[in-house]
């Protein structure tokens, strides 16, 4: 049995319902029902519609699609998907069942680009003998640093398939930044295009390259009807090299395996299984793809929009360039895509375009926030848009090291506190610890630790990080500050970002929330600032909505309505344009600091 810090799926089920005590099934064959009732020997037709919770705890229950049982895990028990494909090759194989369906569909300006499933799987293999060809076995690395493109799928899933381990390069990268990756990891090939590749300024990177534009066309026939590799696959062994989002210092390559890989889809995709069995979301089919916007360097655009579909067969469609609200709600049309999923910036651009008027609201049926908090005034203004997304408007926290999934919040959930970021996922569990590492009462914000079959194995050549970012136990240290209240995780801030002012606590989110609410406000970030006496002070960075104006009393006035006065800001900065940030979505603070230059650019 866990403790209130210890959660895992037999204590809560992904809709927030409280499900302790439960049997996994959801289901007692002793004539209990799972709400407690004592049901036997009555009538069926005398008792109440089946319970929403029980539905979805029936998709754990022994031989459903997602049972669990624990195994060991790298010598540490752990809560499993036992119906679960042993590698992303098996994986891919098992996805050639959507034969002729769309998979991934390109927008680039005026063309259109299809990839069905019996397609790509033809191509992968075709790029996987290449591969072979040109020296790379198992264990080798494999670099793509590209923009989104149908090649740079192809690219990785060959690279898997052979066992090799795929280097996810950021494509905002500059020089030296490719150039430190390239070392770092030493790949036996790198496929890039032409634009990235130029950034490199003739540099030679170090091993043969294959350019997108030039040579994957020849990879792509280098067999015709190829099968997929034949080569033994631990599901235990690298899949992915992920670099960390990098908002400060040099960012870390996150070793992730077959078997973190495949945990993600499994938890996405029971999370999908989930809300059809909970609110009744109609089954969609390949025909209604989701929306797909952020880079396949990413989790959000790999592991989710990527690599998941191989599960569900629901494709995704991908507008090239650019992040453009007006071309994602045309798109939304033309293609019957179902589901927007984005960071919190994406959507309020989304909800703010002046088109959002000419679209079908009743077309999406599902809006996901990631990488990046959810406010309340987010919130408000998607229930205002799309009031019929009820138990369907959700918010996710994960990171990197972490699989990319941890809890996961509902509509509820959010409106109630826009600070929560849900309850954990079937497989993952949570704690929370202080400074010593030992777990704090229930409420008290301390360290967020995760442990679950999706956490990393480690970071790639850096055995004293690795060492550092785990506890005992293989519980891993997120960075991240929180509590836990009933199960539901609350998100207060990044450990690195923790403000100190005169001995007290300020976590920036609560400060970012607050002003989010003021409503000359787009969007803020904050940060603590030097003072000789209190150590720190608050300092806020905004960026106003057309023809607003905001001074720092007035901001002060408005925060302490609701903030303690240690917490208000004392120095204000008006920001021109969005503020800066990664490719995640995350704001990166040092750049409002002035210890970094912004680097990275939309394209």
């Amino acid at each position: 049995m866990t403790g209130p810090h210890d959660m895992d799926s037999s204590d809560t089920d992904p809709s927030g319902m409280d499900t302790s005590g439960m049997d996994p099934s959801g289901m007692d064959t002793s004539g209990t029902d799972p709400s407690g009732m004592d049901t036997s020997g009555t009538d069926p037709s005398d008792t109440a519609p089946p319970d929403p919770g029980a539905a979805v705890m029936a998709l754990l229950a022994p031989g459903a699609p997602f049972e669990m049982a624990v195994e060991d895990v790298l010598g540490e028990p752990m809560q499993v998907f036992v119906q679960r494909a042993r590698s992303l090759r098996e994986l891919l194989a098992q996805a050639g069942r959507f034969g002729d369906s769309d998979y991934a569909v390109f927008h680039d300006g005026g063309r259109r680009r299809v990839l069905t499933f019996a397609d790509h799987q033809r191509r992968v293999a075709s790029v996987a003998a290449a591969m072979t060809d040109r020296g790379v076995a198992a264990g080798d690395r494999v670099a793509i640093l590209a923009a989104n493109c149908p090649e740079w799928i192809v690219a990785f899933w060959a690279t898997v398939s052979l066992g090799a381990v795929a280097v996810a390069c950021n494509g905002w990268w500059t020089r030296d930044e490719i150039q430190h990756a390239l070392v770092h990891t030493a790949p036996k090939l790198l496929v890039a295009d032409v634009k990235r590749l130029a950034r490199l300024e003739g540099a030679d990177p170090g091993m043969p390259v294959v350019v997108i534009e030039e040579d994957f066309a020849d990879l792509e026939a280098f067999v015709q009807d190829a099968a997929l590799p034949d080569v033994e696959i631990n599901e235990d062994q690298p899949a992915l090299l992920q670099f960390t989002s990098g908002t400060t210092g040099r960012p870390k390559a996150a070793m992730l395996s077959h078997r973190n890989v495949v945990a993600f889809v499994q938890v996405v995709s029971f999370l999908g299984a989930a809300q059809t069995a909970s609110v009744g979301l109609p089954s969609t089919g390949p025909s209604r793809p989701r929306l797909a916007v952020f880079p396949m360097f990413h989790i959000s655009g790999l592991q989710s929009a990527s690599i998941t579909p191989m599960a569900t067969g629901a494709g995704n469609v991908w507008p090239m360039g650019r992040f453009d609200p007006a071309t994602v709600i045309r798109l939304t049309t033309e293609e019957g895509i179902y589901a927007w999923n984005g960071t919190a910036t994406h959507m309020f651009r989304l909800l703010q375009d002046p088109t959002i008027g000419t679209l079908d609201v009743s077309l999406v049926q599902t809006v996901g926030i990631g990488g990046s908090a959810t406010t309340p005034e987010l919130v408000r203004a998607t229930e205002e848009r799309f009031p019929h997304l009820v138990d369907t408007f959700t918010s996710g926290y994960g990171l990197t090291e972490a699989g990319g999934m941890v809890s996961h919040a509902s509509n509820a959930m959010l409106k109630a506190n826009a600070d929560s970021v849900g309850m954990a996922m079937p497989t993952v569990g949570i704690r929370i610890v202080d400074e010593d590492g030992l777990e704090v009462p229930e409420g008290v914000n301390g360290s967020i630790c995760v442990r679950s079959p999706l956490v990393m194995l480690g970071y790639w050549g850096d055995s004293e990080a690795s060492s550092e970012a785990f506890l005992p136990g293989g519980w891993l240290v997120t960075g991240d500050y929180g509590r836990l209240v009933g199960g539901e995780l609350f998100l207060a801030s990044r450990l690195r970002d923790l403000i100190l002012r005169g001995g007290e606590n300020v976590y920036p989110m609560e400060v970012e929330s607050r002003l989010e609410q003021h409503p000359a406000v787009a969007e803020c970030a904050v940060y603590g600032v030097e003072h000789p006496m209190l150590g720190q002070e608050v300092k806020a960075v905004v960026v106003l909505r057309a023809g607003e104006s905001l001074d720092l009393d007035a901001a002060r006035a408005f925060c302490g309505e609701a903030l303690a006065g240690y917490k208000l800001p004392e120095h204000l900065e008006v920001w021109n344009g969005p503020l800066p940030r990664n490719a995640s979505g995350k704001v990166v603070k040092a750049v409002l600091r002035g210890e970094a230059d912004q680097t990275f650019i939309e394209e």
